[in-house]
């Protein structure tokens, strides 16, 4: 499984880097997955302003900064995005980033790490209502994560604390993985077939 791990939030100071981090370890310590960070801060995306969804626009011409976001994430098989919650939403940057997409993530897995008060579920529940609507397969696992300032450090290591903790985030995490690595093997195998 190729797995693009998004990362949706571009300011400085974010948390959500650390999170991003984390899901890569956690990812790339998985067999049969090849998981990678897709920061939005190295896709700095002009304003959405098409005339015509994308979806329905048979003479779309795309930006050159556009188009490599989209070839970025049409490579990948299955996607987590991490994210903060903003004013009990997503980040802008991330439903700019969302409103470009057309068929990149029709029929492939995704899922929501996020982080933030009520550990993001509030972000959690928007995205994955904006996830559907791109076509992306959203598995019902996600990983809502209360206290990541103190919680994971710079390198994306868990506090031991919470690494020992059987109902806490590590044990989450693993399981949303383990779900979405299910679903991008199926799904897979069902698109080549």
């Amino acid at each position: 499984m190729k797995l693009a791990i998004i990362i949706g939030a571009t300011r400085d100071g974010r948390q959500t880097l650390k999170q991003a981090k984390w899901v890569l370890n956690e990812a790339n310590a998985m067999e049969g997955v090849e998981a990678e960070l897709v920061d939005l801060k190295d896709y700095p995306l002009p304003f959405f302003n098409e005339p015509i969804s994308p979806r329905y626009n048979p003479n779309r011409v795309i930006e050159p900064a556009v188009k490599k976001w989209l070839d970025s994430v049409a490579e990948a098989d299955a996607y987590v995005f991490v994210t903060p919650e903003y004013n009990h939403s997503i980040p802008g940057v991330l439903k700019n980033a969302l409103d470009f997409v057309t068929g990149e993530f029709n029929r492939k897995p995704a899922t929501v790490v996020s982080h933030g008060s009520v550990g993001g579920a509030r972000a959690t529940m928007h995205l994955k209502e904006i996830l559907s609507e791109s076509r992306a397969i959203v598995i019902p696992q996600q990983v809502a994560f209360l206290g990541l300032h103190e919680g994971v450090n710079d390198e994306g290591q868990l506090d031991a604390e919470l690494l020992a903790n059987p109902y806490g985030p590590a044990a989450a995490l693993k399981t949303a993985l383990s779900e979405l690595k299910w679903f991008s093997d199926a799904l897979t195998q069902a698109r080549n077939a």
